[in-house]
């Protein structure tokens, strides 16, 4: 009996340490604090922000460490889903992993008022306004109804979801051979010339146009005739 104990004594001293999947009190106030700064930075004013930590993958295992660095991880937003970095600076190993958090920021924004199909002409009556988390989805949202009246969604929007950006359709701002006024910008000044379209304007979207040199640039419709040209 004191054999098998004693064997199985030898066989736990030999598994890996249990993963500490969750972050203790003091490191957790630490990534949420720094999650909530940097998304406040971020945030349209008038809004709140609330950050939800989440746990490290249950398969690490990371060796001790006296002293953890909280860090934002580089080109990762601190909106909707993403994650805090965290490094450990002293102890037997050094280390850098990932969290995952959840940034939610609840504002006004414009939302259907029932459910609306692809297609549709977006008027006042289509639209209302409620509170809700920005950060939930991609895209911007509106928070003045009248930017989105005689717009044209480009897919269906369920009732009470916001209407953001991607679910429109992009505007024409002029057609192919309309004249345009082209405005070049460049460090420290600004020039404006007529040109010619060589394709349909999309809101957005690069286009071609031809002045009356002959010469051919590519700029981006930016309006009703209006082409914005970057030097």
């Amino acid at each position: 009996m004191l054999r098998a104990t004693l064997l199985l004594a030898c066989l736990l001293a030999t598994l890996p340490a249990r993963a500490q999947t969750a972050l203790d009190p003091a490191l957790l106030a630490r990534v949420r604090a720094l999650a909530e700064t940097a998304a406040r930075a971020a945030a349209p004013a008038g809004t709140r922000v609330v950050v939800e930590v989440g746990t490290l993958d249950a398969r690490l295992r990371l060796a001790p460490c006296q002293q953890v660095q909280p860090y934002l991880p580089p080109g990762l937003a601190m909106w909707g889903k993403t994650r805090i970095g965290l490094r450990c600076m002293e102890g037997t190993a050094r280390w850098n992993v990932t969290v995952p958090v959840r940034v939610a920021v609840f504002g006004r924004a414009v939302v259907a008022a029932g459910p609306l199909p692809a297609g549709v002409n977006l008027s006042q009556e289509l639209l209302a306004a409620a509170d809700i988390d920005i950060a939930a989805e991609p895209g911007a949202v509106f928070t003045d109804p009248a930017q989105l009246l005689g717009r044209v969604l480009a897919r269906p929007v369920a009732a009470a979801e916001a209407v953001r950006a991607p679910s429109l359709k992009s505007r024409q701002w002029f057609a192919a051979g309309e004249t345009v006024q082209v405005h070049a910008v460049g460090e420290g000044f600004s020039v404006a010339a007529e040109a010619q379209a060589l394709s349909a304007g999309l809101e957005g979207q690069e286009v071609r146009v031809r002045f009356e040199s002959g010469r051919v640039a590519s700029g981006r419709a930016v309006g009703e005739r209006r082409v914005e040209l970057t030097l």
